[in-house]
């Protein structure tokens, strides 16, 4: 479970959020410059808050009181970004290791197989990314913050960049990731119709602040 409370004063704009996710699919649904980035980026530790506290599964990662602060390569949280942010040099296969390697993990075949197997990305795997749609190289940045072991996975817009041809293409399979991952998921999105598919919950941010917390029905 993740147990958020924060505040962070950015200049004239505050993010002052609470809200707890647990199993599935958490979305954070509001327009553009509501504050959900800047909350995933404080769960990932790569914004402090100014107050607050964040804990997962009983492990406080941040906590003003104590001075608490566990650095983001420790918080064992995959990030997937909008664009991917695959390197270009290295093939397909390469940028999934990548973070298992950094994260000094040992080799686990297995585990590689079923992430490959559950994004349907073997065909993919000599690709570098150049040579990927847009669609295919978002289902390797998943497959790489997967293969970190993470205990959350945040998703920050992840179909942003793409046409509504390659959101249908892929949306699938975040279905899947879902469903099947076992995995609980932070999904940051301000697209109504997205979110229907893909929340399991449902946190609305409006200027900083939630407005509603519940089921998909609080997306019209």
């Amino acid at each position: 479970m993740l147990a958020v409370e924060v505040d962070k004063s950015l200049g004239d704009f505050t993010v002052s959020v609470t809200f707890v996710s647990e199993a599935g699919a958490t979305v954070l649904f509001g327009r553009s410059g509501a504050g959900k980035t800047t909350v995933v980026n404080m769960i990932a530790g790569l914004i402090e808050p100014d107050r607050g506290r964040i804990a997962l599964d009983g492990d406080t990662l941040f906590d003003s009181k104590t001075r608490t602060d566990v650095p983001p390569w420790r918080r064992r949280i995959g990030y997937v970004f909008q664009e991917g942010r695959l390197f270009p040099h290295l093939s397909a296969r390469h940028n999934l290791d990548y973070g298992r390697w950094m994260s000094g993990l040992a080799r686990d075949e297995a585990t590689f197989k079923r992430i490959v197997d559950l994004l349907d990305i073997g065909a993919l795997l000599d690709r570098r990314p150049g040579k990927l749609s847009g669609g295919e190289r978002q289902r390797v940045a998943v497959g790489r913050a997967l293969l970190t072991k993470p205990r959350l996975l945040l998703l920050d817009e992840p179909l942003a960049s793409l046409d509504a041809e390659r959101k249908g293409e892929i949306l699938p399979y975040f279905e899947r990731l879902r469903d099947e991952a076992r995995v609980p998921m932070i999904y940051v999105s301000h697209d109504a119709a997205e979110v229907k598919r893909i929340a399991t919950r449902v946190v609305r941010l409006e200027g900083g602040r939630v407005v509603e917390n519940g089921g998909v029905e609080l997306v019209s």
